[in-house]
Order: C-alpha cells, then structure tokens, then sequence
C-alpha cells in the first residue's frame, strides 16, 4: 500500500482549487487533476475516494477555516456597530489573504455540494450570529427584519467591494482597490440603513 506524502496531497488541494475555480465543477476531473499535479491518476485515490469526496473535503476545511477566521475577537454581546465592524474586518481580511478558497467556496454556495459542505458545518457560526442579531435587537440598535433582508443589508456591500477589488476595477472598468477608508465609508452607510 503505498503512504500518504503530505507536502503531495497539500499539492493536489492547491490544483483542485485552481482548477475548479478556472474550469468549474462541470470542467473539473480527477485525471485534469492529476495531469496538472503531474501525479499518476492512482495517486489521487490515496487521498481521496473520488471526484465528490475530494470536493467534499476540501470544501469543509475552507468552511471551518472561514468560520473560525470570521469569528475571531467577536463576541455576540458586542454592541451592534462594533461587531457588525468586527465581522467586515475579518471577512475582508479573510478574503484578501484566501482569494482562490474563496471563490471555491462561493461556488459551492451555489452547488449541489451546498448541503454536504455546509450542512452542520455553521452551527456555532449561526449561535454566535443569531444571539449577536437577538441582542441588537433588544438593546434597540437594529430593526426586526427576516435573516434574509439583514445579510443582504449587512454584508452584500462589502462582498462586492471585495469582488471589484479582487478584479482590480469597479463599475465601468475605472481602476478599483478596497480601502479602509471606503470600507468604513460604507459600513456607515449600511449601519444607518439598519439602525431604528
């Protein structure tokens, strides 16, 4: 049987996520893979059972990774500004230093792998948001709303500040890069638009 080499299979991660966020799910495949790793086909299945399973995977460590990343000095507790900036700081953060997982990880937001990776994976994520959204509330620093008008309020401005500066230009192709002095300019905007 032959040994699991770590520094191959962190190889074979790397080009499955290149791939998939190049080619997509529908133009990714295990022997793409193994060319672009220049690994024989049998050496993938060493680390993974299949095409599904190393998607899979992959894609429960990057979430894990995420969260633990977005919750960093975070506390529900926090007043809603402080921690509505806490979390913008490190998505942003998060995003800037792990571009390519999360691309991979957006395209399994919008996946059939969707339940598989992220299923369970956000349990404490959600806990930890739904009790800092319950607080605000009761504390009167945010306005009732259904979860899918708050995300959208809250976090849909900075990921596209993210995405224009992850392509260098923003509406119109003028040169674009996220500053903290735009990211603070818009979380402004997006407190007072939440705020009773």
């Amino acid at each position: 049987m032959r040994t699991r080499d770590e520094n191959k299979e962190q190889l074979v991660r790397q080009k499955a996520l290149e791939l998939i966020v190049s080619q997509g799910f529908e133009g990714f495949s295990m022997q793409k893979l193994a060319k672009a790793a220049e690994v024989s086909p049998a050496t993938l299945y060493i680390y993974y059972k299949d095409k599904e399973d190393l998607i899979t995977r992959i894609g429960i460590e990057i979430g894990r990774k995420f969260s633990e990343s977005i919750l960093q000095d975070f506390d529900p507790s926090l007043s809603f500004a402080e921690g509505l900036r806490i979390q913008w700081r490190n998505r942003a953060r998060y995003a800037f230093a792990n571009h390519l997982e999360t691309e991979f990880y957006e395209q399994i937001r919008s996946s059939s792998f969707k339940e598989k990776v992220i299923g369970g994976l956000l349990d404490d994520f959600k806990t930890a948001m739904g009790l800092f959204v319950h607080n605000s509330i009761e504390r009167g620093e945010l306005n009732p709303m259904p979860v899918e008008v708050f995300w959208t309020m809250a976090y849909a401005p900075l990921y596209n500040l993210i995405r224009f500066h992850n392509e260098g230009r923003s509406m119109g192709g003028k040169p674009f890069v996220l500053t903290e002095e735009i990211m603070e300019q818009t979380l402004t905007l997006v407190l007072k638009a939440l705020k009773p």
